[in-house]
């Protein structure tokens, strides 16, 4: 298995307010530290913008570059085309640093993840033709481009997944959480799609936890800060047997380690708490192997 990490799970989100960001420089060494060989790039602007910057702080780390997560609203006509090219720079500095892979979620447009007003006809027509042209420009740059169903994002529930894999012929990143917790078994999913399956991102929750966030009694955020995400092992995903299936179906692509994390503004005490985490989930992948 080829493993990689990514910010999120120290706590690095692209959405206001989220909570405590750790510097990068703390981030890759503890990634390193792990074992780990690579990292995804975090949200816009959290590494280096700059590929040579980019590559030398990488390089420093001992730690390469898988791909990066970037969520932009695909459902507005009017900004397509600067949306287009938004992900189109995302695509240029990945494939600088060495990465194969962008990791495209449907935003709203709105901040945050806890609200999703309903799209038209038309504007999902939209975003499905802007997944496309995306994955047109950064293919030019040697990148491939996932769309990764996402809480709070317009390709959230199980109906949504299905009417994006019928409408549109992008590979899918396959995130164990945010499928569980949108309504989607994802070793189902697998079992059903697996020549749709382009990226991993391999997450454990809660399923008491998702199961309030679908029916509305708690937000996404809260639920992050109620623990919905723990190491892989401790929740409620069937990892053993998707990882079965993905060997079977012969995936040779990246596992990355994310569990959604929040640090408190004022805890400097929970530093240590990604860290932990993040060595039980490679202990748990070391016992199924």
């Amino acid at each position: 298995m080829r493993i990689a990490a990514a910010p999120i799970s120290w706590g690095v989100c692209e959405v206001p307010g989220w909570g405590r960001m750790l510097d990068p420089a703390t981030v890759l060494r503890e990634m390193a530290d792990l074992g780990l060989a690579a990292t995804e790039l975090g949200p816009p602007g959290y590494l280096p913008t700059a590929a040579t910057d980019l590559k030398q702080l990488l390089d420093e780390h001992r730690l390469g570059l898988v791909g990066g997560f970037l969520a932009v609203a695909m459902h507005d006509s009017a900004t397509q085309q600067s949306t287009v090219d938004q992900a189109a720079r995302q695509a240029e500095l990945l494939a600088a640093g060495g990465a194969d892979v962008l990791v495209l979620a449907a935003a709203t447009g709105q901040d945050g993840y806890d609200e999703r007003p309903p799209l038209r006809p038309a504007e999902w027509d939209t975003l499905v033709e802007t997944a496309g042209m995306i994955r047109d420009r950064a293919v030019r740059t040697g990148v491939r481009t996932v769309l990764h169903p996402h809480v709070g994002t317009q390709v959230e529930t199980s109906a949504e997944v299905k009417r994006f894999l019928a409408d549109s012929d992008l590979p899918l990143c396959v995130d164990t959480g945010h499928l569980l917790i949108g309504g989607t078994d994802p070793v189902e999913l697998v079992r059903r799609y697996p020549h749709r399956v382009g990226h991993v991102h391999l997450k454990d929750v809660r399923a008491d936890l998702a199961e309030q966030v679908r029916d509305g009694r708690i937000s996404y955020t809260q639920a992050v800060a109620l623990g919905i995400y723990v190491p892989l092992g401790d929740g409620d995903v069937d990892l053993a047997s998707l990882l079965k299936l993905l060997r079977d179906y012969d995936y040779h692509g990246w596992y990355v380690l994310e569990q959604d994390t929040a640090l408190p503004e004022t805890d400097t005490g929970a530093d240590r708490l990604p860290r932990q985490a993040t060595a039980r989930s490679l202990a748990f992948l070391d016992s199924v192997h």
